[in-house]
């Protein structure tokens, strides 16, 4: 991480950091944010746990850089669909298709860190609502692209687009509800990217 998050202290980029987080990713992954504690971390590493509190200032601190970590990893699919030679409709149904593809994967081989996402949206950390943000400056910069060429609509107002999308979405990019549907994930994904693409038709 290059940004410091909410409760985060002292040098960005310290080894001691990396180490605290690796611990914690490690911690949180085989028995859940909730049953880990700072001494639990702070043990694995071989660190005091008031070492430790000069790095950050709270459990939740570290899980919030821990939840920006799982997110950048969508992030990083996400940007990849952004840079492709492909129009605006190809990519909006693809970034409907990879949130849900991993976000079922992180549901069945990291049920552990998809709890903690969970938390996060619930609690309304900042690392998701950064996240939110970005994918929601994606969104806008596709429909942008879409009109421009041609392809989408232009009379509704690009926030009210926007927010549109993002309530498709949240079938699938709320962990919660992507677990009541993971049988039929990858298909509800093509269906409302099919449908949120047919209202945007000039």
């Amino acid at each position: 991480m290059s940004k410091k998050l909410p409760g985060q202290r002292g040098p960005v980029d310290h080894e001691r950091r990396g180490q605290i987080i690796a611990a914690a990713y490690e911690h949180f992954r085989l028995y859940g944010y909730k049953k880990t504690t700072v001494a639990d971390m702070a043990k694995a590493i071989g660190l005091s746990t008031a070492y430790l509190y000069k790095f950050f200032e709270s459990k939740k601190a570290i899980g919030e850089e821990i939840c920006a970590l799982c997110h950048n990893k969508l992030l990083i699919d996400i940007k990849t669909i952004v840079k492709e030679n492909a129009l605006a409709p190809e990519k909006l149904r693809k970034i409907f298709q990879s949130l849900a593809q991993n976000g079922a994967k992180l549901f069945f081989h990291n049920r552990k860190m998809h709890d903690i996402v969970a938390s996060a949206i619930e609690e309304k950390w900042h690392a998701a609502i950064a996240f939110d943000q970005e994918l929601n400056s994606i969104i806008h910069s596709i429909i942008l692209e879409g009109r421009e060429q041609g392809v989408f609509e232009r009379k509704t107002p690009i926030d009210e687009t926007c927010r549109a999308v993002a309530l498709a979405l949240q079938p699938i990019r709320h962990p919660i509800l992507l677990e009541y549907n993971l049988e039929t994930i990858d298909n509800d994904a093509t269906m409302l990217a099919n449908l949120v693409l047919r209202s945007f038709a000039p």
